[in-house]
């Protein structure tokens, strides 16, 4: 199988021990390509640094709102120079965090609005995070417009997938998915077009539920694979194919092999 992890902090620390492993470990469970979204602005030279020692890390760069007391005004000016030199496969992860109660959601939309301007500016899909905020999102994307990207670990609503896909966006599935209890998610994943999924561990976060409690691991995608296949009732093999398809499309990773 060829896979495609669209959403893989592999930069995390929780990776220092073994980074090298467990990128070999999802290269032999067929993990060609994982998309790693950076954070904060210190953590986009380490990112860049670990893309030119594995090429099959494709970064994306941006500011997390989770991590709003990390960021400064000028990070945005400073993320504008990153995009033109180093020319990522997409903007993120950015969006807004309305779960945690601490984070300044004026500041959090502020960086949000600048980020997006970036991505259309520059043509790059955007790596959103949208926790107790899609509405909102969605707002901006319309207001902003000429976007496209995928919205990371989707937990909205049919409808809201609906008004995604229509928009341009992809919706990332994975090992929240894979838990009996997540009805809905489910219900989403089987009835959607198989054009507006992507494939993602979230890696080291969000396990499936086979390990659950423990670090999740890029390798892991093929589990989020078969749990698609099964939830549609379609060979694994047609899940990976399309929905690497639906990768290498928004992120402009080129063909994929004819023998995937």
């Amino acid at each position: 199988m060829y896979l495609v992890d669209s959403h893989c902090h592999i930069d995390a620390p929780e990776f220092d021990a073994d980074r090298d492993a467990a990128i070999l470990r999802a290269r032999q469970a067929g993990v060609a390509h994982i998309i790693a979204p950076a954070v904060d602005a210190a953590s986009w030279p380490t990112l860049r640094d670990l893309s030119l020692r594995h090429p099959n890390v494709l970064p994306a760069y941006g500011l997390h709102p989770m991590y709003l007391a990390n960021h400064h005004p000028d990070h945005l000016a400073l993320l504008h120079e990153w995009i033109a030199r180093e020319r990522p496969v997409a903007v993120g992860e950015c969006g807004l965090d309305h779960f945690i109660g601490d984070l300044d959601p004026a500041r959090q939309r502020d960086f949000l609005i600048g980020q997006l301007k970036l991505a259309r500016t520059f043509d790059l899909p955007v790596i959103l995070h949208a926790r107790r905020a899609l509405d909102e999102v969605m707002a901006l994307l319309r207001r902003i417009g000429g976007l496209r990207g995928v919205v990371h670990s989707f937990s909205g609503s049919a409808q809201q997938a609906d008004a995604l896909f229509r928009m341009g966006f992809l919706l990332g599935i994975g090992g929240p998915a894979t838990y009996e209890r997540a009805r809905r998610l489910r219900g989403i994943v089987r009835t959607m077009p198989i054009e507006s999924l992507l494939l993602e561990t979230d890696a080291p976060d969000q396990p499936d539920s086979a390990i659950r409690g423990q670090r999740n691991e890029p390798e892991r995608l093929s589990v989020i694979a078969q749990m698609v296949a099964e939830l549609r009732d379609a060979p694994v093999e047609t899940i990976a194919a399309q929905t690497s398809a639906n990768a290498a499309r928004l992120f402009r990773l080129g063909p994929i092999p004819a023998d995937a």
